[in-house]
């Protein structure tokens, strides 16, 4: 995979995260210590950024900085308030590197090297978004060590051209329904499904209703949402265990399963389902099903959770938006009953 390939899906990652920079770092082969033993020297292989101040020729060495931390240590790291005065990055030139308020990275899964990102704006990271990060990681790693070729090359960057357009919908349609149909219109044309649901959990926590729809096949025009007990189906137990489910079998998934009996809908044999978490709790279940077995690969499975993750804090700001908006409407109401 060249590099400009790497390029591309940095950019998607700045774009999903909003960050300022991203950056991919790999071992230099051709660095050998005093000692004669390689390694201990990084160089940046593939960068995104809003400015034009990265630089390329920069050494990044195990242990110093906040990189080097990572690449040491191979743990993640967030630093929502960055000081320059304790830390430092080490690959911006001038006075770039000064602008810098928050950063974050994680080493890639079972290779050397790491992923980080940067942000001008202090507190712009969460742990949320670390998980993000962590599958991009994820995937790269994926790409370097597997080799599979043009068609693992073309899937992926499909995916992330994917999650680009899902970033842009916030901004183009304001209105929730239509937001919730394109997304969910998109999701089933990305990963081949036929159906996709989100499901939500009811105020009372014991039940849960289909939100949305690609294709209507329990929404009716006019009908209230239909309701299911939190003990049945695949997306009842989603929301019980707070955990994903794939169920892509030979003998597939019959249709009871999915939501519950009684429900009309297609006997469904393939059926993957992952949990949307908001303040902390599961309040929404994504789910795609099939009507034909149909293997659900790696890729398909990484895109899907990166979705629903951007989805979720999609979620997660509506959510806190409309309890400031709620909370100000309960003020208002105290202050001209006084």
């Amino acid at each position: 995979m060249q590099h400009t390939h790497y390029d591309r899906i940095l950019g998607i990652l700045c774009s999903v995260l909003d960050a300022h920079s991203a950056a991919l770092f790999l071992p230099d082969r051709g660095f050998f210590s005093p000692g004669g033993e390689e390694g201990g020297r990084y160089y940046i292989a593939s960068a995104f950024s809003l400015g034009n101040r990265l630089d390329f020729s920069a050494d990044i060495h195990e242990g110093r900085g906040l990189v080097g931390w990572i690449l040491r240590n191979r743990e993640p790291l967030l630093v929502a308030n960055f000081d320059q005065r304790q830390n430092y990055l080490g690959y911006y030139t001038g006075n770039e590197e000064q602008s810098i308020k928050a950063f974050m990275g994680c080493a890639l899964p079972g290779e050397s090297g790491a992923l980080c990102v940067d942000s001008k704006r202090q507190y712009s990271f969460s742990e949320k978004d670390q998980k993000m990060l962590h599958l991009f990681a994820d995937l790269i790693a994926q790409l370097q060590s597997d080799g599979s070729g043009k068609e693992e090359e073309r899937l992926m960057l499909k995916h992330y051209a994917a999650l680009r357009t899902i970033h842009a919908l916030r901004r183009q349609y304001s209105r929730w329904a239509e937001f919730l149909r394109h997304f969910l219109d998109l999701m089933a044309t990305i990963t081949g499904f036929g159906y996709c649901i989100l499901c939500t959990r009811d105020p009372g926590g014991e039940s849960y209703s289909v939100e949305g729809e690609n294709t209507p096949l329990m929404l009716k025009p006019g009908q209230t949402p239909p309701s299911f007990p939190m003990t049945h189906g695949i997306v009842g137990w989603v929301f019980r265990n707070s955990s994903q489910l794939c169920s892509d079998s030979a003998e597939g998934s019959p249709e009871a399963v999915l939501l519950g009996k009684d429900t009309n809908l297609p006997p469904f044999q393939t059926v993957f389902a992952l949990p949307l978490v908001i303040q902390r709790k599961t309040r929404g279940v994504l789910c795609l099903a099939h009507d034909l077995p149909q293997p659900v690969s790696g890729a398909t499975q990484d895109f899907v959770r990166m979705a629903a993750e951007h989805f979720s804090l999609f979620l997660e700001n509506l959510y806190v938006k409309c309890r400031l908006r709620d909370l100000h409407r309960e003020m208002q109401t105290k202050a001209d009953g006084m």
